[in-house]
């Protein structure tokens, strides 16, 4: 079995444990297939190990690698590699996006919890007053106590996000269209309609997939339904909002926002979102960084280590299942 990891992504721990479940070379990783040792390694290649940026896995690439069984992706969506041959051709797919929700969930409950604090205004006001102040006078609303939280997308992370909520007195309201009555008690939560969810919401937090169905989920129309002082939170794709009205709800200061993912993913260096104080914009930070990444890694390898002892994967991924996810 030939991995393509970055090694720096593979602790002595996790070596170990690959050289116990797999014959390769963990300091190996192939960036272009089409490179003579990639082809080579390909030919022998029972399971490919990829992470972010693995090139496609194209007739031609599966047409080297004739033993290949299985893909296992250190990292979340395999939409960018996996493609229809690999599902004709009958390879088992599973990616490490459940190790991958839980920093971007941690992420957006930190945020919800610090947005109905005002932390972001109070910290601005403390900047300009630098002496003794009435702070509950200034901000006599704040808080978090039955405050409403709308989830949009239950998705695996927003799924964790409501598990991570419920230890606060918080009311979580849930919009998609895929989830049923009997999930959504499961999850403790009430199901409501998008527009419904917005007029009610304190904060709202994106957790939909990138599909054509969902660009601009949240347009003017949506936006302008949001409670004077309600903060959006964006950990999902930059499409699922309609930016330009975003921006001018943000400018015009009557809306709050935590930004992690923007469109375009770099946003202009003369965007107002670097600068306004009711913004925390943040550059797609918010999934696996720093020893979040080992994680991601375990998880694979453990996959790997199901695979080779004839079990099937703990985290499988499927054709349909790509249609409505991300």
């Amino acid at each position: 079995m030939e991995p393509s990891l970055a090694p720096s992504l593979l602790s002595e721990r996790t070596r170990r444990r690959l050289a116990q479940v797999a014959d390769c070379d963990p300091d190996f990783v192939a960036y272009d297939f089409s490179d003579d040792t990639a082809v080579a390694a390909l030919g022998a290649a029972e399971v490919l190990l990829t992470f972010w940026g693995c090139p496609v896995l194209d007739e031609e690439v599966l047409a080297a690698a004739p033993r290949l069984r299985a893909v296992v992706h250190a990292a979340g969506t395999v939409k960018g590699h996996v493609t229809a041959d690999c599902w004709e051709r009958g390879i088992t797919v599973s990616s490490a996006a459940a190790a991958n929700a839980l920093p971007v969930a941690e992420y957006t409950v930190a945020a919800i919890l610090f947005s109905n604090k005002r932390v972001l205004e109070v910290r601005e006001a403390y900047r300009r007053v630098r002496t003794e102040h009435d702070w509950r006078a200034a901000f006599p609303e704040v808080g978090n106590y039955r405050r409403t939280v709308g989830i949009i997308g239950a998705s695996r992370i927003g799924r964790r996000v409501v598990e991570l909520l419920a230890p606060y007195a918080l009311d979580v309201v849930v919009h998609d269209p895929y989830l049923s009555d009997a999930e959504a008690a499961h999850l403790g939560v009430r199901t409501v309609e998008l527009d419904e969810l917005c007029e009610t919401s304190d904060v709202i937090s994106l957790h939909a997939p990138e599909l054509p169905t969902t660009r601009h989920l949240l347009d003017r129309r949506r936006l302008g339904l949001m409670r004077d002082g309600a903060t959006v939170i964006n950990t999902s794709r930059g499409s699922l909002l309609d930016q330009a009205s975003l921006t001018e709800e943000l400018v015009a200061g009557r809306l709050h926002a935590v930004i992690d993912v923007t469109e375009p993913e770099v946003l202009p260096a003369d965007s107002p979102l670097y600068d306004l104080p009711n913004v925390l914009l943040t550059p797609h930070y918010a999934g696996s960084f720093g020893n979040e990444l080992q994680r991601m890694a375990d998880s694979a390898v453990e996959e790997v280590a199901r695979f080779a002892a004839g079990l099937p994967f703990a985290h499988p991924v499927s054709r349909t299942e790509l249609e409505h996810t991300a």
